[in-house]
């Protein structure tokens, strides 16, 4: 597994993290045996940043990474969490009050006296220019509730108000296949400043598994099914934003230029890791041969330019006029 130096906690983490969304809520049902067999197959491969948010499961994920570490404390894992979607999303309900709370509440649940990093969980557009938030963040730094504080966000735009602020340490953004935008400027600008970059919706969705068909359907608590067209939360974490049938079409496409004898979510995972700028890219798993497979994508970089500039003909040609202005 390569590394990549995460500058502001002054440590290395793996180039495949893991998100764990699906291990709380809204990708169908996972047992706290199988939740802890994936943590571990991760941790096995040699995974080493664990992403998690405070309302996965309302707080199940946060838990159940708690317990798993607790029971491995021979482990040096960075564990990521975010906060701020639990509550009605109202820029005035960002205070360093309810900060605090929210932290708290975080620290039970992962078992720790401070937390690695925590996130703003794609707050309203508002929070991200306004100076407050981010001097209260300061705060949490320095009573030593939190190692360290970044953005998570939607839009490209937020992520540069959000570099306006010099305490942020970290950018977690959708990027993908189908998700070119954030190559523009955001991650480069991020990497100028010495920001970490976490990558969330690496396969968006899925799609980029190549095994989906226009006929494949997915539970009724999968954010799959029932936030297709936003209406849960942003469109754009569904899919990438990407019209369904149209993502079945380029993943076929994408598979098609893979080299032979790799999966197609291998070559969407470690294309990112290849990328400069970007620190870890998370994917989620809910079994542990999935997890063994998202970081096998970690290992010896193994794509080379040509599957570079076929990949972004793709985008050009099947995605971009439908998504790259939109996020």
């Amino acid at each position: 597994m390569r590394t990549r130096t995460f500058p502001a906690l002054h440590r290395s983490v793996s180039v495949v993290g893991l998100g764990t969304w699906q291990l709380g809520a809204d990708w169908g049902d996972v047992s706290e045996a199988d939740a802890h067999a994936v943590l571990d197959a991760a941790a096995e491969s040699g995974v080493t940043f664990f992403d998690t948010a405070d309302v996965y499961g309302d707080g199940r994920s946060e838990q159940l990474i708690g317990s798993f570490l607790a029971g491995r404390p021979e482990l040096s894992v960075t564990v990521a969490t975010k906060m701020g979607r639990r509550v009605e999303q109202r820029p005035e309900a960002y205070t360093l009050a309810a900060f605090r709370e929210w932290t708290d509440r975080s620290r039970r649940n992962l078992r720790t006296d401070r937390l690695d990093l925590v996130q703003l969980h794609c707050p309203p557009s508002s929070v991200f220019a306004d100076d407050r938030v981010f001097e209260a963040l300061d705060t949490l730094v320095a009573e030593e509730r939190i190692a360290a504080y970044g953005v998570s966000v939607e839009r490209t735009s937020e992520a540069l108000a959000a570099l306006e602020h010099p305490g942020l340490a970290s950018i977690q953004i959708i990027a993908n296949a189908f998700r070119l935008k954030p190559f523009d400027e955001v991650i480069p600008a991020a990497a100028a400043q010495e920001v970490a970059v976490v990558v969330r919706v690496p396969l968006a969705s899925g799609l980029l598994s190549g095994r989906y068909t226009t006929e494949t359907t997915f539970p009724a608590n999968d954010h799959r099914t029932f936030n297709r067209h936003g209406e849960a939360f942003d469109v754009g974490e569904t899919f990438a934003g990407v019209d369904f049938a149209q993502g079945v079409a380029a993943a076929q496409e994408f598979a098609a230029l893979v080299p032979e004898g790799m999966p197609p979510a291998t070559a969407a995972i470690a294309w990112l890791t290849q990328q400069d700028g970007v620190t870890t890219v998370i994917p989620g798993a809910r079994s542990p041969e999935q997890a063994r497979a998202n970081a096998a994508a970690g290992g010896p970089a193994p794509l080379d330019a040509a599957f570079d500039v076929a990949l972004r003909d793709l985008y050009d040609r099947r995605l971009r006029a439908s998504v790259h202005h939109r996020w």
